[in-house]
């Protein structure tokens, strides 16, 4: 089970972190994703992070204003998001994935919290 929280209101130029906590898991043997999807529009590919933490990837629209990070030993990955834009604005979700290698693709995620919503006011 995957638990997302930290989305809220904020204004542009702002932070807000995302947290999910995974549970009945092996946490440490997931690779992790962020994934967002605004109003009409596909879910889209945020971010990733490998079981170990040190492989990142992230698309092009967020790369030096998101980092995302986990803590095996809390069981969470972390989105941390500053600078934030009007169009950043979707509801958030994580997902798990069975494997060590990080992927951009939904469809290799297997397992997916409830979302989170981020609204960046302008």
């Amino acid at each position: 089970q995957l638990q997302a929280s930290g989305g809220g209101l904020v204004q542009a130029g702002g932070s807000l972190r995302l947290s999910c906590e995974v549970s009945g898991r092996t946490f440490s043997t997931y690779a992790m994703g962020w994934f967002r999807q605004a109003a009409g529009n596909e879910r889209e590919f945020v971010a990733a992070i490998n079981w170990g933490g040190a492989n990142t990837v992230y698309v092009d629209s967020v790369k030096g204003r998101f980092t995302i990070s986990r803590d095996n030993a809390k069981n969470t990955v972390y989105l941390q998001m500053n600078s934030l834009k009007p169009e950043d604005t979707a509801v958030y979700y994580c997902a798990a994935r069975n494997g060590a290698l990080v992927t951009k693709r939904s469809d290799e995620y297997a397992y997916w919290g409830q979302g989170t919503l981020v609204t960046v006011s302008s």
